[in-house]
């Protein structure tokens, strides 16, 4: 189906307080090198500038990957803020089972113990098809955040 604007969305926002600067967030965000240990991706591009883009792909296979996921870039503020837009999501199962408008912000503030990251993935279509998806992505954070919170607090 075609994504109409009116759609009932929703969004997952979840976050993680790490004990580091939010320079060093921000770098684990747009780093390829970083990209790669805490998301576990096989490969990772990033042109870190507003329209620029960030790319990662999984699999063994660098021809045929099992996952790509890239976006553009339409707010790269180092160190406070990252926005994701224009998702591109592929699986060896194929694409997305709906079409939607989604965007990724990425929000960094400073606090008494460390900073805190924020994200918020919304766009979602409140839909049975985007379920399973939306459930996964739910799930997806949660292990991401995580993993990046030990990736930060081990010194890289």
């Amino acid at each position: 189906g075609t994504f109409m604007a009116g759609t009932a969305t929703r969004s997952i926002v979840q976050s993680v307080t790490v004990s580091t600067t939010p320079e060093e967030v921000f770098r684990a965000l747009i780093q390829p090198s970083a990209i790669r240990q805490w998301w576990e991706a096989d490969r990772a591009i990033v042109h870190a500038v507003a329209g620029g883009i960030w790319m990662a792909a999984w699999g063994d296979d660098e021809d045929h990957p099992d996952y790509i996921c890239g976006y553009k870039l339409a707010e790269c503020s180092p160190p406070q803020r990252l926005v994701m837009i224009d998702p591109v999501y592929h699986s060896k199962d194929g694409g997305l089972p709906f079409e939607a408008e989604m965007i990724t912000r990425f929000e960094i503030s400073s606090g008494d113990n460390g900073c805190t990251l924020r994200v918020e993935q919304s766009g979602f279509p409140d839909s049975k098809q985007a379920d399973e998806f939306y459930q996964g992505c739910q799930q997806g954070w949660r292990t991401t955040l995580n993993n990046l919170s030990h990736y930060l607090s081990e010194g890289r």
